[in-house]
């Protein structure tokens, strides 16, 4: 008698194929979603299936794809069709297409293509949220089979199975030991904590945390790109002796690169936003720090599962400001989330002058410091538990220093207020240079353009007329505008080319192509 658990005891046949590289993946036995979804789908159900995280969700979509088609009594033509996996991001897509190769190897009447996002990841989602999934659908056969396979059950779900799914079965997977009515979305092996502290607290706390635990793998939720790009370089400098890497958004080519190393090292840690959330499976990750609550409680479900995965034990850790206490109950009661405090680590030391110093010394630093203060503010009044995370209650004098901003930036949020907790250093930040030679001679021959663009225009203004003073000035902003350019492309620097998209964003703002809410989201990476 066949083992219940086994793939063998499923109640459809699978390809001796598909069964030998199963075992060649060291996957004897089936996951309960596995079991529970398998035979459905083989068998042309349309299938909704929510389990939690690390559960085995892959497998239960990919093997019946391939016995679908294997099954096939017409026989699939050249160019044909036979399946389309859609993810929400490039990492689990790349991942995905990694997993379903071990077994189209065996398989050579079967090709697969990957296809993933453009040159501007934040402009691809926004099109796809507004254009993306029911146009596809509107594209394929309406005899087909459609799976939908999900950690959460959010309203986007629901209205996706509405309008995708042809009467599915709805699946619900619990792990062993969970009771029919416990509706808890994370893993039962997860261990969930949650640190109250100040904002100038955080980062010396999570500094302190990092350093005791060296040999460990870490993934580290930010909000924004620009708080991962600051936080990261930051950490780089303060915590030694570890790997540290940072993914994004705004990240092109390199994500890829970055992501495939991370999962092969055996600790270090990678500072990240949402799009490392969501399906990603990275092996043997200890702990996942959200310094940043997200801006969802599914995404709080999807964050903790990159850790405690297919039965193993994992950590997780958010860091609260007081404020947020209530964001406990509200885990608690939205999401079945049973959570544990950790006491503030007394032995804690304070790095927060040597960002500072490291700001005075280098003028990207400094400017990455201020983008990323300015993008968490932004975030902050956009989260989606509103009621919990005000705008109001934020004690921005507090934030500044825990960001250790040499100055307050210009931004409306903080127009006509006075910070008594705050105070910005004795010097003029106009002053401070690139440590990279290359950008500072930039910098410096746009500031000398600048001031004889301003020298001249005062001299036109006293002796010529209006008329011709303009002319005249045209013909010199062009020739400066055609000379920067061409500056430009030698620098081949990914500063400046997020400084030419952020250009191109503010026209679009003011041409009336992009609306101000897509401007913040593109502008901030949130």
């Amino acid at each position: 008698m066949a083992d219940s658990g086994a793939w063998e005891s499923l109640a459809v046949e699978l390809h001796p194929r598909v069964l030998e590289t199963l075992r060649q993946l060291r996957f004897p036995h089936m996951t309960p979603v596995q079991s529970a979804t398998i035979p459905l789908f083989m068998n042309n159900k349309d299938v909704a299936v929510e389990a939690v995280t690390g559960s085995g969700k892959t497998l239960a979509f990919v093997i019946p794809i391939l016995e679908i088609l294997l099954k096939r009594e017409e026989k699939l033509k050249k160019l044909q069709v036979g399946a389309l996996i859609v993810t929400p991001t490039r990492e689990l897509a790349i991942q995905i297409d990694e997993v379903l190769k071990y077994f189209t190897v065996h398989f050579p009447q079967f090709r697969q293509v990957l296809f993933i996002g453009g040159s501007n990841p934040i402009e691809d989602v926004e099109k796809f949220k507004k254009d993306g999934l029911n146009t596809i659908l509107g594209f394929l056969p309406k005899q087909r089979r459609t799976g939908l396979f999900s950690a959460t059950q959010t309203n986007e779900v629901e209205n996706l199975v509405r309008a995708g799914l042809r009467n599915p079965v709805r699946i619900t997977v619990k792990e062993k030991g969970v009771t029919a009515d416990n509706t808890q979305k994370t893993p039962v092996r997860l261990h969930n904590y949650y640190m109250v502290c100040r904002a100038d607290e955080k980062f010396n706390q999570l500094v302190t945390f990092l350093r005791q635990r060296k040999k460990q793998k870490h993934l580290i939720f930010f909000s924004t790109c620009a708080c991962v790009e600051y936080h990261g370089n930051g950490l780089e400098k303060v915590v030694k002796n570890v790997r540290i890497m940072c993914i994004h958004g705004k990240m092109k080519q390199k994500r890829q690169k970055i992501f495939t190393e991370f999962r092969q090292l055996e600790s270090g840690i990678l500072v990240c936003t949402d799009v490392m959330a969501r399906g990603i499976d990275i092996p043997e990750v200890d702990w996942v720090l959200q310094y940043d609550p997200p801006s969802s409680a599914s995404a709080f479900v999807h964050r903790c599962g990159r850790t405690a995965r297919i039965g193993h034990h994992g950590n997780a850790l958010v860091f609260l400001l007081p404020m947020e206490m209530s964001y406990i109950n509200f885990l608690s009661i939205n999401q079945k989330c049973p959570m544990e405090e950790m006491k503030l680590m007394k032995e804690s030391v304070d790095v927060l002058p040597s960002l500072k110093k490291l700001a005075l010394n280098d003028r990207a630093f400094f400017e990455k410091g201020m983008k990323a203060f300015v993008s968490f503010i932004q975030s902050y009044a956009k989260h989606e538990c509103n009621l919990i995370f005000r705008m109001k209650d934020l004690d921005f004098a507090a934030i500044a220093r825990g960001f250790a901003l040499l100055k307050l930036p210009k931004m409306p949020e903080l127009r006509g207020k006075h910070f008594s907790g705050f105070i910005p250093e004795n010097i003029d930040t106009d002053s401070i240079r690139y440590k990279d030679k290359n950008r500072e001679k930039q910098r410096k021959k746009l500031l000398a353009e600048k001031q004889q663009q301003h020298e001249t225009k005062k001299k036109f203004l006293k002796n010529k007329p209006w008329s011709k003073q303009k002319t005249k000035r045209e013909k010199k902003r062009k020739r400066a505008i055609k000379r920067k350019g061409s500056d430009l492309e030698d620098e081949g620097d990914e500063d400046i080319d997020e400084l030419l998209n952020d250009t191109r964003l503010l026209k679009k703002l003011k041409k009336g192509k992009i609306s101000e809410e897509e401007f913040e989201k593109q502008l901030t990476g949130t």
